[in-house]
């Protein structure tokens, strides 16, 4: 593992302890020589955990589509990426990640979440994917997740496949033990 790509708000939230926890995550990023991609804002979570990991010596690579170049992007990144597009967008930070972790955000955080567990599930992704549930952000949509299971929507490897902790730690050593899980999506098939 080398790099880890995070999703993260590029608003700080009503919770002081989402910007500590982006804090956390940027400084043990860099503590296990680890490079972090992200969305390349300097605002919110976002720059807090880039901040974080620059001041403690991890190469930063920001990645973000042309509409928000010049405007929010963050100063002082290792490397800045610039695509066309938001799918562009992600598939890069796909392509260079070795892992990915959620901090809380908003629809573009979820829908980034998403997308990397959907890929997962259909077998185009085998890299790991968590939460960093800070003071329960997550508990409502890991619920929901259960739910899907109960209603034979996700099969349970799947959803227990996903990484959650509170702890960046705890997270990143999960992280390195991971072993995909190689199912079918479908149940009834």
């Amino acid at each position: 593992m080398k790099k880890i790509c995070v999703f993260c708000g590029s608003s700080p939230g009503a919770d002081l302890a989402y910007l500590q926890m982006a804090n956390k995550l940027g400084e043990e990023i860099a503590a296990r020589g680890f490079g972090l991609v992200y969305g390349g804002s300097n605002l919110g979570l976002m720059g807090e955990v880039a901040k974080s990991a620059l001041d403690n010596g991890s190469n930063v690579t920001g990645i973000m589509p042309k509409v928000f170049e010049g405007r929010v992007q963050h100063p002082n990144l290792t490397e800045l990426i610039v695509t066309d597009t938001m799918h562009q967008r992600k598939a890069k930070m796909f392509e260079i990640s070795d892992g990915f972790i959620a901090l809380p955000g908003g629809f573009g955080t979820f829908e980034e979440l998403l997308e990397i567990l959907t890929w997962s599930q259909i077998g185009y992704s085998s890299k790991p994917c968590g939460i960093l549930n800070v003071n329960g952000y997550y508990d409502e949509l890991l619920k929901f997740f259960d739910k899907s299971v109960e209603m034979r929507f996700v099969k349970k490897e799947h959803r227990d496949a996903i990484i959650v902790d509170t702890d960046p730690k705890k997270i990143l050593d999960k992280f390195e033990k991971y072993k995909p899980v190689i199912i079918d999506k479908w149940i009834d098939k």
